[in-house]
């Protein structure tokens, strides 16, 4: 599996050096940034039958992040 780099420390996945780890990474563009996918936990479920482009970076959102307790 290629390893994830994600730098936001506040996220339930976020482990040290700066790595995701989550079973399963949703991304997504912005435009979609406030849907709420049927996430039960990262790696169980993803409603991602859409398909959508971007046209950089800046364009795209994480779905996956939780934030710590």
């Amino acid at each position: 599996m290629p390893q994830v780099k994600c730098s936001v420390a506040n996220c339930a996945y976020w482990k040290q050096d700066n790595r995701c780890g989550a079973d399963l990474i949703m991304i997504d563009i912005d435009k979609h940034a406030d849907a709420e996918f049927d996430a039960e936990f990262a790696g169980e479920a993803f409603d991602s039958d859409h398909q959508d482009a971007a046209g950089a970076s800046s364009g795209t959102c994480c779905h996956t992040f939780t934030q710590k307790k």
